[in-house]
């Protein structure tokens, strides 16, 4: 039996595909026989090579613009992805945004910003696609969460209420859809090598127990791993390098 998922004949969208954790994810999720849907907002040129690199590999996949934060541009990828693509059945809400911000620094429209990327874009991405997975009695939802979710992380309050809500928002989805065939689960990532990790919340992995930051397809391949598992949902799978055990 494999423990990883069969995708081929699916459609998977991911947010906030262009770099990092999400090319990760788009490209081995096509590695699995998904068509892959990239979201991104700003980085065209980024969003169409991971595009290239997807096709490359015999799969289909279209690169789509859309702030994930606002309904109506979530509405308008949703069903330029199912025109093109076909309708989407597996879905990864990863995008997100980090402010450094201290508490004394943090304005109101960067909290309020924050928790409409952070959070407010999976509701709205996860609204959107729900109806076709209901219908087919199948489904895979993954929104991307962070250690900041249960400590207090390296940017700031309101990144950290943006992701405890994201696993508050995973456990609400999972008891509600368990019984239509749609499993929902979180991948929480802590210190991973990205642009967001060297710019300002950890220049090297001294605190780390393992010694080294994470990688992006580190990040990969947990998502796919919660997806090959059909009796695992609702739940938050942690990737530290053994920094909690939470």
């Amino acid at each position: 039996m494999s423990l990883l998922p069969d995708l081929n004949n699916r459609v998977a969208l991911v947010t906030g595909a262009s770099r990092g954790i999400g090319r990760a994810i788009a490209v081995a999720l096509a590695e699995a026989g998904a068509s892959v849907a990239v979201n991104y907002r700003e980085r065209v040129v980024e969003a169409l090579s991971v595009v290239t690199d997807i096709q490359a590999m015999g799969r289909r996949a279209v690169a789509v613009r859309a702030d994930v934060s606002v309904s109506a541009e979530v509405t308008d990828m949703v069903t330029r992805v199912s025109a093109e693509l076909g309708p989407i059945d597996v879905l990864v809400n990863n995008a997100g945004l980090a402010i450094i911000r201290g508490i004394d620094d943090l304005t109101e429209e960067e909290f309020d910003t924050t928790i409409a990327v952070n959070l407010k874009s999976a509701f709205l991405c996860t609204k959107a696609v729900l109806p076709h997975m209901r219908a087919q009695k199948w489904g895979r939802i993954v929104n991307i969460s962070s250690g900041a979710a249960r400590g207090a992380g390296g940017v700031g309050l309101h990144y950290n209420a943006s992701k405890a809500g994201m696993e508050g928002l995973t456990r609400g989805y999972a008891a509600r859809l368990v019984k239509e065939g749609v499993t929902v689960n979180a991948v929480s990532p802590s210190l991973i090598e990205t642009d967001m990790v060297r710019s300002g919340v950890a220049s090297s992995p001294a605190r780390i127990p393992m010694g080294r930051f994470g990688t992006s397809e580190e990040v990969a391949q947990a998502v796919l791993m919660v997806m090959g598992n059909g009796y695992m949902t609702g739940q938050t799978i942690q990737l530290n390098g053994g920094m909690s055990f939470l």
